[in-house]
């Protein structure tokens, strides 16, 4: 009688444990969607400023972010196929998967935390050279869609202030028509109202340009950091509850051998009565 309620009670705790590890697989998937969602919006929200900074930090980043989302999707999936069929092969690539998933998302936390304590120094050193030796020159269109887009977005001009494009390649050349600043600059742009630099023209802004791009990069840097590293560590106790779902699936396997062995004892005995 111990014997059964034992069972049944194993058979429940059973239960119990496959329909909480599909629970939280699913939630897993739903988290892989969302991290890959931050990965895709960094890139096509901040994609247009990559082409200012000197380095590819930020996109990697973005990219790893992409990758360790898609995958945590995947291997919530085998995950879930793996409780059900109860197999201990699936079970065994899906905790090395778990694994790998852990240092791809450690590492692009790490990364942009990284990046994020060298962003103020990166800008200052590259930033004010880029806009004001490539803007509208040939070849680096992408520079220059991005150094416009920033003017707008930010309500900006120059890396530092509107005086940085006095020195630049652009102003110098005949291209510029006597303009002293791009058109991008103003607040209402015109044809040609570059030429005037007044700051009821064109923004003026303390800090330039730079000082809003280095706050906007950095906050998202954290957004990164914090959900590559998060869901990292979300992962550290994931992989407890799968080995006691396994370790439990396994028991309750080898209780039920026993009773079967069991059963046929009966005939013995009453071949030994016979005796």
């Amino acid at each position: 009688m111990g014997s059964m309620y034992k069972d049944d009670q194993d058979d429940w705790m059973t239960v119990c444990l496959k329909y909480l590890l599909f629970v939280f697989n699913f939630l897993f998937w739903m988290g892989g969607g969302a991290v890959m969602g931050v990965g895709v919006w960094t890139l096509i929200d901040k994609g247009d400023y990559l082409s200012l900074l000197a380095s590819s930090t930020f996109a990697v980043s973005a990219y790893i972010l992409i990758l360790a989302g898609g995958l945590v999707m995947v291997t919530s999936f085998l995950g879930c196929c793996a409780v059900i069929r109860e197999q201990r092969s699936c079970l065994s690539v899906y905790f090395s998967c778990l694994l790998l998933i852990f240092l791809i998302e450690l590492v692009a936390g790490v990364l942009a935390y990284v990046y994020h304590q060298r962003l103020s120094e990166e800008l200052k050193q590259h930033l004010n050279q880029t806009m004001t030796e490539n803007y509208a020159q040939r070849g680096k269109e992408s520079i220059t869609l991005a150094v416009d887009m920033l003017h707008q977005d930010f309500k900006c001009c120059g890396s530092n202030s509107s005086l940085d494009w006095r020195h630049s390649a652009y102003v110098a050349s005949p291209e510029a028509e006597r303009r002293v600043v791009p058109d991008s600059c103003c607040k209402t742009i015109t044809p040609r109202c570059g030429q005037r630099d007044h700051p009821s023209n064109i923004y003026k802004v303390e800090g330039g340009c730079i000082t809003k791009l280095e706050h906007f990069l950095a906050d998202h840097l954290l957004i990164i950091g914090a959900v590559g590293i998060g869901v990292a560590c979300l992962q550290v106790k994931h992989p407890h509850t799968h080995t006691h779902t396994h370790t439990q699936t396994n028991t309750h396997n080898c209780v039920h051998t026993p009773q079967l062995s069991f059963s046929s004892s009966p005939p013995h005995k009453g071949r030994s009565s016979g005796r």
